[in-house]
C-alpha cells in the first residue's frame, strides 16, 4: 500500500497556532520482549529488533510508532515523544519559558534531541521536530474489488488474509489527576479538548489536523498505558482482527462494537500485561482549520453505542496493581 510522503511544514492558515502535530513515538518496558514480539506479530504489526529494543511499524509506512525494552516487573510507560513542525519548535520553547516549566534530563532510553519535560503524572515527554505522522484527512475505507453477482462477498476462513493496521491512531493513558493532565497537554503541547465525560475519560486532538483524539485519558489511581489504537481499513478488518487474535491464543478482549465519542468501530485485544491494542476503523476527524466544539457527556451515554458487555477489569491499571 502506497503511503503519501509525510508533511514537514504547517499550513499557512495555522501560522499563528503553535502546537505539536503528532504523537511521534511511545516507549514502554515489558518483562519479556519475546512475548511482546509474538503478540504484536499476531496483531499484524511489523516488529523489528535492534539490540535490546523492539520497534513497532505498520506495513508500508515509514514511521517507527513505538519502541519496547525489556525490564523486570510490570509493563511500564517510560516516555512519549511528540512531533512538531520546525516553525513551531521555538514558539513552543518560548511558551514553556513563559509558563515557568522546567526542562528535565533526557530519558535514559531516549536521546538528547529536542526538549524534555516531566509530565505531572511522572513520566518524561519529549518534543522534537519531525514529519507529521498524524493524518491530514479522515482515513478512508479500504477499497475492495467488486464481487460479481452470484459470488459470495465474504472469503472463507481459510482464505482470509492477515489484518495489517495502517497506522497508529492514538494512545489512551491512565491518569490520577485528569484535569491537571488536560492543562499540561493544552499549555505545553498545544493540544485541544475534543470531548469528555467529567474526569472519567477525556479526548484531545492536534491543532494541525488529527483524528478526534491522538491522546486520551482515563481516571485511575496512578499513571499508566491502557491501550494503543491502530487504524484498519473497514469494519470487516476489525472483526477479522478479533478472529486473528483468537487464533493466535489471545482470547481476552472487548468488542466488536462502536464508540460514541470518536465514533470508531473497535475490537480491543488484551496483551500479556493487562493492557490492550485496539483495531479501530472510521474514527471522527478534526481538520486543522476547524474549531471542534468539545462536549461533556454523561457517563451512561459516552462509552459505546453498541457491543458486548464491558469486561469487569477493562479499565484496571495493571501498571500499579500488577498483571
Amino acid at each position: 500500500m502506497a503511503v503519501a510522503p509525510l508533511r514537514t511544514h504547517k499550513d499557512p492558515h495555522r501560522a499563528a497556532v503553535h502546537g505539536v502535530h503528532s504523537l511521534d513515538r511511545f516507549v514502554f518496558t515489558v518483562p519479556d520482549l519475546d512475548e511482546a514480539a509474538r503478540f504484536y506479530d499476531a496483531f499484524g504489526l511489523e516488529t523489528r529488533r535492534d539490540g535490546g529494543r523492539l520497534d513497532l511499524h505498520t506495513a508500508g509506512h515509514p514511521q517507527t510508532w513505538g519502541s519496547l525494552y525489556q525490564a523486570a516487573g510490570n509493563k511500564k510507560l517510560q516516555y512519549l515523544s511528540f512531533g512538531c513542525f520546525a516553525e513551531d519548535f521555538e514558539p513552543i520553547a518560548a511558551r514553556l519559558e513563559r509558563l515557568g516549566i522546567a526542562r528535565c534530563q533526557p530519558h535514559p532510553l531516549g536521546d538528547a534531541a529536542g526538549i524534555w519535560v516531566k509530565h505531572p503524572d511522572g513520566f518524561a515527554v519529549q518534543i522534537v521536530v519531525a514529519p507529521k505522522s498524524s493524518p491530514d484527512a479522515k482515513s478512508g475505507p479500504l477499497v475492495e474489488a467488486p464481487v460479481p453477482i452470484g459470488t459470495g462477498a465474504s472469503l472463507n476462513r481459510a482464505r482470509i488474509p492477515k489484518v495489517r493496521p495502517r497506522r497508529l491512531a492514538h494512545v489512551l493513558l491512565f491518569s490520577p489527576d485528569v484535569e491537571r493532565a488536560i492543562h499540561f497537554y493544552e499549555d505545553v503541547l498545544g493540544l485541544r479538548l475534543s470531548d469528555r465525560s467529567a474526569d472519567l475519560v477525556v479526548f484531545m486532538h492536534g491543532v494541525h489536523g488529527s483524528d478526534h483524539h491522538l491522546i486520551a485519558m482515563a481516571k485511575s489511581e496512578g499513571p499508566g498505558l491502557h491501550h494503543l489504537s491502530w487504524d484498519v481499513g473497514n469494519i470487516d478488518e476489525v472483526g477479522r482482527g478479533m478472529e486473528q487474535m483468537y487464533a493466535a491464543g489471545y482470547v481476552r478482549g472487548w468488542g466488536v462494537g462502536r464508540h460514541v465519542l470518536g465514533s470508531n468501530y473497535f475490537y480491543y485485544a488484551r496483551d500479556p500485561w493487562g493492557s490492550h491494542s485496539e483495531y479501530s476503523f472510521d474514527i471522527d476527524y478534526v481538520p486543522g482549520n476547524f474549531e471542534w466544539q468539545a462536549g461533556d457527556h454523561p457517563p451512561e451515554d459516552s462509552f459505546y453505542a453498541w457491543g458486548p458487555a464491558v469486561p469487569a477489569d477493562f479499565v484496571t491499571n495493571f501498571e500499579i496493581q500488577g498483571g
